[in-house]
């Protein structure tokens, strides 16, 4: 989402101050903001390499980690921020935030340090977690551990290349923001295993609830528009005013909220679901024999059935507590 925004402001300003000049309203406001916001990138992604995949830290220890990557970020950011001159990208254009005061902050070299030190840093946290994890977490962190190693080489090569090569500096730059690229879609895509594959963060939880409550939202909204309308026509010789249609299509959507999100999970589970949805019968069914039956050697194997089809799990044992003697 950070990259995106950062795209559409640079954008927005290349198209009002470069491309047509004056076709856009607040060009170099927008330019001043992705000024600052590509900065910020490396920040987040080194936080995102300290907390995957659970949102955790490795342990309290590597919170000086975080309070270092929190204070990095910070100067990177006031440096494209508050500095007067020229922003980067646009040689025509005057920070519109400049504070004469701050231009210290050109003279502060941040982001070589923090890219050499931090990334390192954050991919070693990815190896002790993997080491400590669970065989789930493993899956989890294998294609992320790897790209985030290939993205720390990269920009470690990078921060070096300008150092050794100043002359060179744009011609690595280019090529660098080109491997970057890759290394970084990668990393994307690695996430999207651990997501997919791997069942991070509950992502068939996450997709039902979104057909769910889309296809609900449309249903009611395609009702609330068709009763309005159909009330209006009802109630035009009646009445001049279009309120009480609205109140009535209203109260009959809030009606039917309820039924229609019940048989929406319904059509849901039955297409997309099936072993859910099979597996909701299947208890339904077998609720219906246990009122009437009374042998527990049957209903013993029923049980056992119900559990296999529905939790498929490894191992099954049924308990029965022994009637305590009658005194």
């Amino acid at each position: 989402m950070l990259s995106g925004l950062t795209t559409f402001a640079l954008g927005y300003a290349r198209q009002a101050l470069s491309t047509a000049p004056g076709s856009l309203p607040a060009g170099e406001w927008f330019a001043w903001l992705s000024s600052w916001l590509d900065s910020s990138t490396m920040g987040f992604v080194v936080l995102l390499l300290l907390l995957f995949p659970d949102g955790r830290l490795v342990s309290r220890r590597w919170r000086p980690v975080v309070w270092l990557t929190a204070l990095a970020m910070v100067l990177i950011v006031a440096d494209p921020m508050v500095t007067p001159g020229r922003l980067y990208g646009f040689e025509r254009v005057e920070n519109p935030l400049g504070i004469e005061s701050a231009g210290f902050l050109r003279e502060v070299e941040v982001t070589g340090p923090a890219v050499v030190v931090l990334f390192p840093v954050a991919v070693i946290g990815l190896f002790v977690k993997r080491r400590r994890a669970g065989a789930e977490q493993r899956l989890q962190l294998e294609w992320f551990l790897f790209a985030s190693s290939l993205l720390a080489a990269v920009l470690v090569l990078a921060a070096g290349a300008e150092v050794a090569f100043p002359a060179d500096s744009n011609t690595a730059s280019l090529i660098g923001g080109f491997v970057f690229a890759a290394v970084f879609g990668f990393m994307a895509v690695s996430i999207g295993i651990a997501v997919l594959k791997h069942r991070l963060y509950d992502i068939d939880v996450v997709i039902n609830r979104a057909l769910v409550y889309g296809a609900l939202t449309a249903v009611l909204a395609g009702a609330y528009v068709g009763s309005v309308l159909l009330l209006q026509l009802v109630l035009r010789p009646l009445t001049e005013e279009s309120g009480l249609a609205v109140a009535g299509s209203t109260l009959a959507v809030a009606a039917l909220f309820r039924p229609a999100r019940a048989r929406v999970q319904a059509l849901v589970d039955r297409r997309f679901y099936r072993r859910r949805y099979d597996g909701v019968r299947m208890l339904e069914a077998f609720g219906a024999r246990l009122r009437q039956e009374v042998d527990l050697d049957s209903l013993n194997g029923e049980l056992r059935a119900v559990l296999d089809r529905t939790v498929e799990p490894a191992h099954a044992s049924l308990w029965l507590r022994e009637p305590e003697a009658t005194r």
